[in-house]
């Protein structure tokens, strides 16, 4: 488990680095009209998508708008996740590549 404090921004720019280096794109995601979709849309290689949530390390919850968006995209059998921590970004990342 990391013990490092980690600000979102740097959390998310790791992301962003880490899908750029597999060939993909981290794009950030703004849906007017629809409060609290994910920070981060990523589109991997071989049609792998998924959907991140940013969050600073220490403390960083998801609002209630933000968890209603995720369960339905969930509920879509979309991948959404929320990520605080460079072992979640890497995991989640591995999750994406390996989905259908």
């Amino acid at each position: 488990m990391e013990t490092k404090e980690y600000s979102e921004d740097y959390l998310e720019e790791k992301l962003v680095k880490k899908v750029k280096d597999l060939g993909g794109r981290a794009y950030k995601f703004i849906s007017p009209g629809n409060s609290g979709v994910p920070d981060r849309l990523i589109v991997l290689p071989g049609n792998k998508i998924g959907f991140a949530e940013m969050k600073r390390s220490k403390g960083g919850r998801p609002s209630k708008l933000q968890k209603a968006q995720i369960r339905f995209l969930r509920s879509l059998d979309c991948d959404c996740e929320v990520l605080s921590s460079l072992n979640q970004i890497d995991v989640f990342i591995e999750k994406i590549q390996q989905s259908r």
